[in-house]
């Protein structure tokens, strides 16, 4: 029986699994993308998500996790898979399939000399640089997917600090949605969904009177969400 399982893997075609990262923060009202020169042939030093292959003892989000960690040193933060890539030519090194992987992080956390070894670069998404592969098709899906996620779960407070005023929040749905917000509907609604706390601090970066800051309210979110409240925020 060993010997027939055998045969019969041994005799079908081989490929790579591998698992690329959509690496998406938010810094001065933009949105961004991680990415960094690619370092081996075929492609050599084009512009590329970061990525690796899957090892044997690996599952594909261990992968993912592993990739994030290795460059921007942080643990913990929101991941989830995209979709499969796996068109018989997407790579000219071998025969491979990749498995999407978008991440949200907050720019003020990651290691920025750990990135920097790495030679990875942050873009703002609307000034990407072409991209290797399906990379550019990738991350297309990905900021579709946070646009859905977005407007019905509040997705975006992984990218902010954990202290933020409403117009820094309304920026970064702007830069999430690609478009304008009213700002007094933005605020109305925000403030409706329950799960926002507001603290007794100022930001007085822009202006001398100066914005409250918040911060986000998990627990009540869990609550609220278990009871299926609908976030929609815009």
């Amino acid at each position: 029986m060993i010997r027939l399982q055998e045969d019969f893997y041994s005799k079908n075609d081989k490929m790579y699994v591998a698992t690329d990262c959509i690496i998406f923060g938010f810094d001065e009202g933009k949105l961004k993308l991680l990415i960094f020169r690619r370092r081996v042939e075929p492609l050599k030093n084009s512009w590329s998500l970061i990525g690796s292959f899957v090892r044997l003892e690996e599952d594909v989000d261990q992968a993912a996790k592993r990739v994030l960690t290795e460059i921007t040193g942080l643990e913990n933060v929101f991941m989830e898979e995209l979709r499969s890539y796996g068109k018989a030519e997407r790579d000219p090194g071998f025969r491979s399939i990749s498995i999407g992987q978008y991440a949200l992080i907050r720019l003020d956390e990651y290691d920025k000399e750990l990135v920097k070894k790495h030679g990875a670069h942050w873009y703002e998404i609307d000034k990407l640089p072409e991209l290797v592969l399906d990379h550019n098709q990738m991350v297309e899906d990905a900021l579709e997917r946070l646009k859905r996620k977005a407007r019905y779960k509040p997705i975006g407070f992984e990218l902010l600090p954990e202290k933020f005023t409403i117009p820094q929040l309304q920026q970064l749905y702007e830069a999430i949605y690609q478009k304008e917000l009213d700002a007094r509907n933005f605020r109305k609604k925000v403030l409706s969904l329950n799960v926002l706390v507001k603290l007794d601090e100022k930001d007085k970066s822009t202006s001398r009177r100066g914005a409250f800051l918040y911060k986000f309210d998990h627990e009540n979110y869990q609550e609220l969400l278990e009871s299926g409240y609908d976030f929609k925020i815009a």
